[in-house]
């Protein structure tokens, strides 16, 4: 798995799929030993410039409601849909989406991983296969069945959390469900 990770990390950093590898300074491929997946929407300022996910302060609102629902970040694979960052933090585009989905199924594929958590509506929508951008209300706080057949939980992106306080006990209670259905239970064999 290390290897193919690594030759699709190779890979992801030549990508010129979409303008965004223009204004990037690293790819942002991920970050974690797994065995789950937790996947954002696009990298930020200081995703960018680290080449790392979540290290800025949306970064610090993960671990904390990390830490507060019982989990270890390590055990999670972060990454984003889009792989490099948007121009001023800009929500990304469905044809940058499109360009980096394939290598968020190989990511998918090749970690082979026991559930997700899908990070905000992009990264929800995109891991429904919907085709428009959905509503989180509608999904959050249950589990689903992702597009890879894969149990999905959705929840809000923790940095709007930044913007709306009231939401970090929302993505608790959903971090909360996590841990009860997947994390829990794989952790404890």
């Amino acid at each position: 798995m290390e290897e193919e990770l690594r030759s699709l990390q190779e890979e992801i950093s030549r990508c010129t799929k979409c303008p965004l590898h223009l204004s990037r300074t690293h790819v942002v491929f991920g970050d974690g030993e797994g065995p789950f997946v937790m996947v954002g929407e696009a990298p930020g300022r200081n995703e960018d410039l680290q080449g790392k996910p979540f290290v800025g302060q949306a970064g610090r609102v993960l671990n904390e409601l990390l830490e507060k629902s019982g989990m270890e970040r390590r055990r999670f694979f972060i990454t984003n849909v889009v792989k490099c960052r948007p121009p001023g933090n800009r929500n990304p585009t469905w044809d940058e989406i499109r360009s980096c989905k394939p290598y968020l199924d190989r990511q998918i594929e090749i970690i082979s991983p026991p559930a997700i958590i899908a990070l905000g509506r992009f990264s929800a929508t995109v891991l429904l296969g919907m085709e428009r951008l959905i509503t989180l209300k509608e999904y959050r706080g249950r589990v689903l069945d992702s597009i890879y057949g894969i149990p999905l939980v959705i929840t809000y992106h923790p940095a709007s959390v930044l913007r709306n306080p009231s939401l970090y006990d929302r993505i608790l209670q959903d971090f909360t469900l996590f841990r009860e259905r997947f994390y829990r239970n794989f952790t404890s064999r």
